[in-house]
């Protein structure tokens, strides 16, 4: 079995390629009735390339084609499920611990950092759209910090911190201006729009 495109993704750091890469790999590799590629199979690696790109759903149906031989004998495979787990409950604070607690293999841990940046942004981004001030020790659970970093990293980000009250004062994104239609262009736009019908 290739497993050089895989590789070659894992190395450029393209993480969001990695399930889609598995995917056709493993179409090949079944398309040809080779069995004994189940217990050599990166599924843990696979996995996380469908976490990565928040393809819980894909995510859930691997696990279900995983031997139970694989999921009984390779932990990594289990520690990476348990990530999706928590994702599909909507567990942030246990996404964060099954994140940290596996020692993760050479192979998965660029991905698996990676992976975290990107969910520590994306409830960041959660916070910013759902808050307008929110307790530090809330902010803390959903970007999966302790209290004193999460209220660091919200002041990097330009949110006001309240250290008597406990609480962030979430500094919103700037919307984009609205532009005012010019009366020109509307007439054109009217007149080029009536072109065209007739």
């Amino acid at each position: 079995m290739d497993f050089s495109p895989l590789k070659e993704a894992v190395a450029a750091k393209s993480y969001e390629k990695i399930a889609d890469i598995c995917d056709e790999l493993m179409l090949q590799v079944t398309a040809q009735g080779i069995i004994a590629y189940q217990q050599s199979w990166p599924y843990a690696i696979h996995l996380l390339g469908h976490i990565y790109v928040n393809d819980i759903n894909s995510a859930r149906f691997l696990w279900k084609l995983i031997p139970s031989s694989v999921k009984q004998n390779q932990l990594e495979v289990a520690a990476a499920w348990k990530i999706g787990q928590q994702l599909w409950l909507r567990d942030y604070a246990g996404v964060y611990e099954a994140i940290r607690g596996f020692h993760w293999s050479p192979e998965a841990q660029g991905l698996v950092n990676s992976l975290s940046e990107m969910y520590t942004d994306r409830m960041f981004q959660l916070l910013v759209s759902a808050y307008s001030t929110i307790s530090v020790s809330d902010a803390a659970v959903f970007i999966g910090m302790n209290e004193e970093d999460a209220a660091n990293y919200a002041a990097q980000q330009g949110w006001l911190v309240d250290s008597a009250s406990g609480m962030l004062i979430v500094k919103k994104q700037q919307m984009a201006k609205e532009q005012k239609l010019d009366q020109m262009k509307l007439q054109r736009l009217t007149e080029y729009v009536f072109h065209l019908e007739h």
